[in-house]
């Protein structure tokens, strides 16, 4: 759609609205083609409004840290939304954390740890923001979002607020079974009181063990694959022997080859090409599929 027509027919708002923007900036893997619109809404009020008066006929997509997405070279179709600072206060009131979307995962958990709150440590080994965590159910280290997750707040496609208790939302591996056109707008954790220095340690190994094992410092994204039942990814890779695998401008860490790293110059459809090879030659040399845990978005080229 044009930009032209899009600006026209789009409602106005207090935020930002742009028109034609290029997505790679935004993601991790620093790849993608362009949004037709991409909204930055000034608030929960700004962002309800345009909900509620968008036309039901043009596509919404929500956009967070973009740690686990893949857009694609074509670009996205109708309007990108990305929350900003407005959506990301982090507040501590007794044994809960309050957090809006746009927070870090990391900040959330330092946030506990200095309130002497355990059980979020594991957000430090998390690259990416609270709306995500809800909408994949994020984990590592043998900890869950709906483990420590008590209220969920989100405005569906119409701007109607929403307040949900996790329990009314059935979360699983990687997974949030929630309407996709929700937008998370924040949450609700609670933690367990622990003394402030060793729930920081704890959370200092959980930084150390993820710099020594993932390519934190390359273009990458997160886990590519989900672990199927009984397996872990990389070693199914490594066992196909794709660790390292190059294709175009993309690469499968030597380090840890579940993650896909940009060296420069790739396209996502380089990324793209990469991961489905690998899942080839793993259903080949195993039998076990892999499913994508990264993200893919937008129209191939």
């Amino acid at each position: 759609m044009s930009e032209t027509s899009l600006s026209q027919i789009l409602p106005p708002v207090r935020g930002k609205l742009l028109f034609d923007v290029p997505l790679a900036p935004y993601t991790w893997l620093r790849v993608g083609g362009l949004a037709d619109a991409l909204f930055l809404p000034a608030d929960e009020a700004d962002l309800a409004l345009f909900l509620a008066s968008c036309p039901a006929d043009i596509p919404i997509f929500t956009m967070g840290a973009a740690s686990n997405l893949l857009v694609r070279d074509g670009g996205v179709r109708g309007v990108v939304v990305r929350l900003g600072p407005a959506f990301g206060r982090i507040e501590v009131d007794g044994e809960h954390v309050r957090a809006g979307a746009a927070a870090l995962d990391k900040s959330v958990a330092k946030a506990a740890a200095k309130a002497g709150l355990g059980g979020l440590e594991f957000y430090a080994g998390i690259p990416g923001t609270i709306g995500g965590a809800l909408r994949m159910n994020a984990g590592c280290y043998g900890a869950e979002t709906k483990d420590r997750l008590r209220t969920i707040v989100a405005l569906d496609r119409n701007g109607r607020r929403l307040v949900k208790d996790a329990n009314d939302i059935v979360f699983s591996y990687r997974h949030a079974d929630a309407p996709e056109d929700w937008i998370f707008i924040e949450a609700v954790f609670e933690g367990v009181p622990d003394d402030a220095i060793k729930v920081q340690a704890r959370m200092d190994e959980i930084t150390k063990a993820r710099e020594a094992s993932q390519p934190i410092r390359a273009k990458t994204g997160g886990s590519t694959f989900r672990n199927p039942d009984g397996y872990k990814s990389w070693e199914l890779i490594h066992a196909a022997g794709a660790r390292g695998r190059i294709i175009g401008g993309a690469q499968m860490s030597s380090q840890h080859c579940n993650f896909m790293i940009n060296m420069g110059d790739a396209k996502a459809a380089d990324l793209e090409a990469l991961g489905e090879s690998v899942r080839a030659d793993v259903m080949a040399q195993s039998g076990v599929a892999l499913h994508w845990e990264i993200k893919r978005v937008g129209e191939r080229v």
